[in-house]
């Protein structure tokens, strides 16, 4: 079988890495327009998920969260982890606005340690906080997995072609399967108008110190990667896609957490960032459906739309968008 993925950030890169294990034989491509500046690349790769976030049932929404976070664990358990930039880390959840803000349904019975901040605990921080959450997640850097899974890929045979496509119909003369990643992307490769930009702004500061996560809040920040540096944030500006660092944005995320964490005065400031989250309006988008151009056709299967939670749930909804395709394949087989 000959295997065309159209993406190439942190959802097209795991659905090619699945694929290699469950295809063994397949001729896999990656397509993408740009390898290495995608959204995912901005992203501080936390796993955690909002209450927001949605697939067609809650079934299958807790199906993708639980293997993804299985499937991330899997790695964080061998010698690759630290080459693929994933490990375990702990932190906080503060809050005034609700003690639903710090909760995740999501992953409460999925970490390890998920449980209310003592008195103590609350004293870590400023802010002046009413409620608190302690758990231990995983972390996944993406300026080390990405790089790390684009080798896993081309050490194994896989294609990584920079080339930009006008319609997915181009790739049906010689691919039996598509995989539609492309984020964003699918607005207009798909028409798709339940699609928006959510801008977000971050700032990499420089504090080796800070190893422990902290929240204020869902819209201020700070978590520790790797090599000593700390993602600040955030921004959620919905159906901006503005490309361009907005220095009073940056300010008000610098002033946000230095109130949280008051050593992060002294932090180093690294690089100010802007990506474009894939937000769908609708839940998150994956499905098979057949794809047709002239005489040829191909099984095309979307797996794109997750917001800000495509580093958190790209493995579950790749072995979805997976197991769709090969229930299609054998329904077309069956009727031959």
């Amino acid at each position: 079988m000959k295997v065309a993925i159209v993406g190439g950030g942190i959802v097209g890169l795991t659905t090619a890495l699945q694929l290699q294990n469950e295809l063994r034989n397949a001729q896999i491509t990656v397509f993408a327009t740009d390898f290495d500046n995608t959204v995912s690349h901005v992203a501080a790769g936390l796993f955690r998920i909002g209450s927001s976030y949605s697939g067609p049932t809650e079934k299958i929404t807790k199906e993708w969260i639980q293997n993804s976070y299985e499937y991330y664990d899997n790695i964080r358990k061998t010698k690759e982890a630290p080459l693929a930039g994933i490990t375990t880390i702990s932190g906080y959840m503060f809050a005034n606005s609700s003690p639903e803000t710090v909760k995740s349904h999501w992953i409460e019975d999925l970490v390890p340690i998920y449980r209310r901040a003592t008195e103590e605990e609350f004293n870590l921080v400023g802010g002046g906080w009413k409620y608190g959450s302690f758990f231990t997640t995983l972390l996944t850097e993406c300026k080390l997995h990405l790089p790390w899974a684009r080798k896993q890929l081309q050490d194994n045979g896989t294609k990584l072609i920079v080339r930009k496509l006008n319609s997915l119909k181009e790739l049906t003369f010689n691919w039996n399967l598509i995989f539609n990643c492309t984020g964003l992307g699918a607005r207009s490769l798909c028409n798709d108008r339940h699609l928006v930009s959510m801008r977000g702004q971050v700032l990499k500061v420089k504090a080796p110190w800070m190893k422990t996560f902290f929240y204020g809040e869902v819209d201020t920040y700070i978590i520790p990667g790797f090599n000593g540096v700390v993602t600040l944030g955030g921004s959620r500006n919905f159906d901006s896609e503005n490309m361009k660092v907005c220095p009073y944005e940056s300010a008000a995320i610098r002033e946000r957490c230095e109130n949280v964490v008051p050593a992060l005065k002294k932090a180093e400031l690294l690089r100010e960032e802007v990506g474009l989250r894939p937000h769908r309006t609708q839940n998150v988008r994956v499905e098979a459906e057949w794809i047709t151009n002239e005489d040829s056709k191909a099984i095309l299967v979307h797996n794109y739309g997750h917001g800000g939670y495509g580093v958190c749930t790209a493995p579950g909804t790749t072995k979805y968008a997976i197991h769709l395709a090969k229930e299609m394949h054998k329904s077309s087989v069956a009727k031959l």
